[in-house]
């Protein structure tokens, strides 16, 4: 048997529409036997100023594992664009339930959108094992400063591109060590930078004025229940129990399409004050989609075939009504929507003194920590009162001594001057 020979390739700069290339030249042996030149492309000499840099590349890249490969797809780079089309595939198919961990709907499009809009435009064409740690941390600093991108946005990215990494890993695309996965070393902040809109019972109350039906039965609804609004309109007649006095959460609908709650927690059933009932049964009353499986909130342009679509409400009525109730400012570019109300709810109950564990059952969290780290904000009136607790402690009945004091310095200060 003839033995394959090991070879190293050699190095050769050439012009490419994109710069002086650095270009691997090796050979192959085709399927009739015979033996001939293939060139795979380095990376750019403004990068690789050197040959040795040039050939440490190669080894990082794995290139010279690639180029003594006897498959004969030898000599083909894999590029990232080439690995996240494989995950794409694989792990964002629709149906999820087959798969070992499977995603929801909105996460699919969600990663899909990320990979489409910031990282494939920059690193389709790289060598997936050739892009540097600190090449991802630039990317992410160019697109907060050209794009305006929050750190959780960012953040996004960078994972997203770890799990593309870390799918090539699992399906041996890739080497299994760290210095296959250079997402492992990428810094980014994950500090989010927003503080979301809270609205007290007053304003929230202006804006249900500024508003017609359903969308105000509907907004009274996420509320006062702080159910997320791709749950509220994925409801059904047969969801809304008025002899128990609950609400089901069984689906979500999101971007056009519905799939399971968020999470376990999110399945837990939802009280229903018979204030909140009498609007529901009004409407109830009153909407010509009254059937056990009709949609609460039915889009009456298709004819209640589908329910309402969520940016939609926003953009034509809950936007609308939080300028007219003041809450907004005209043409103000801030983030506002149904989600505020949420936020507004669990702030309020904690106001009210409500119990920690009643505040994160009403919001369905499966952690107390996300309910008070992420969604209750405290009044300013209630800081003042803890601070003026505070101080009569420290102070007692003593004030005025430092007062006099403080008098006395002033006086002084004033006679010097």
């Amino acid at each position: 048997m003839e033995m394959t020979r090991h070879q190293r390739g050699s190095l050769r700069q050439e012009p490419r529409k994109d710069g002086k290339t650095w270009i691997l030249r090796f050979r192959v042996t085709r399927a009739d036997g015979k033996r001939v030149e293939h060139k795979i492309r380095v990376g750019l000499v403004r990068d690789l100023p050197k040959k040795a840099d040039a050939w440490k590349a190669i080894e990082k890249q794995r290139l010279n594992v690639t180029i003594n490969d006897n498959n004969p797809t030898a000599g083909r780079v894999l590029t990232f664009g080439a690995l996240a089309a494989n995950f794409v595939a694989n792990e964002l198919s629709k149906d999820q339930d087959d798969a070992t961990i499977g995603r929801a709907h909105s996460t699919n499009v969600t990663y899909r959108r990320y990979l489409n809009r910031w990282i494939l435009p920059r690193w389709e064409t790289s060598a997936a094992l050739g892009i540097e740690p600190l090449e991802v941390e630039q990317l992410l600093k160019s697109l907060r400063s050209e794009h305006q991108l929050e750190n959780t946005t960012l953040d996004k990215i960078r994972n997203v591109m770890g799990v593309v990494f870390k799918h090539g890993q699992r399906y041996g695309l890739i080497p299994r060590d760290e210095s296959a996965n250079p997402m492992l070393f990428v810094r980014c902040k994950t500090t989010s930078d927003y503080i979301p809109v809270i609205v007290s019972p007053e304003q929230a109350f202006d804006i249900l004025l500024n508003m017609k039906e359903p969308e105000r039965t509907l907004s009274l609804t996420d509320a006062a229940t702080g159910l997320r609004i791709s749950e509220i309109v994925a409801l059904t007649w047969d969801d809304v129990d008025f002899i128990n006095s609950s609400i089901y959460v069984r689906r979500a609908y999101v971007y056009g399409q519905f799939g399971p709650p968020k999470s376990k927690a999110s399945r837990a059933p939802v009280p229903m004050h018979p204030l909140l009932a009498a609007f529901l049964q009004t409407w109830h009353q009153q909407t010509p989609y009254a059937k056990p499986k009709d949609f609460v909130f039915p889009s009456f342009r298709l004819k209640g075939k589908k329910p309402r679509t969520a940016c939609m409400l926003v953009r034509t009525h809950l936007r609308p009504a939080a300028v007219a109730a003041g809450v907004l400012e005209p043409g103000q570019k801030i983030r506002f929507g149904f989600h505020n109300f949420r936020h507004s709810l669990a702030s309020q109950l904690a106001h009210m003194k409500v119990e920690p564990k009643v505040v994160q059952e009403m919001l369905r969290h499966s952690d107390l920590k996300t309910t008070f780290k992420f969604y209750v904000q405290a009044h300013d009136d209630d800081k003042l009162e803890a601070q003026g607790s505070y101080l009569k402690l420290l102070l007692g009945d003593k004030a005025s001594l430092l007062q006099g004091e403080l008098n006395g310095a002033k006086q002084q200060t004033a006679h010097i001057q």
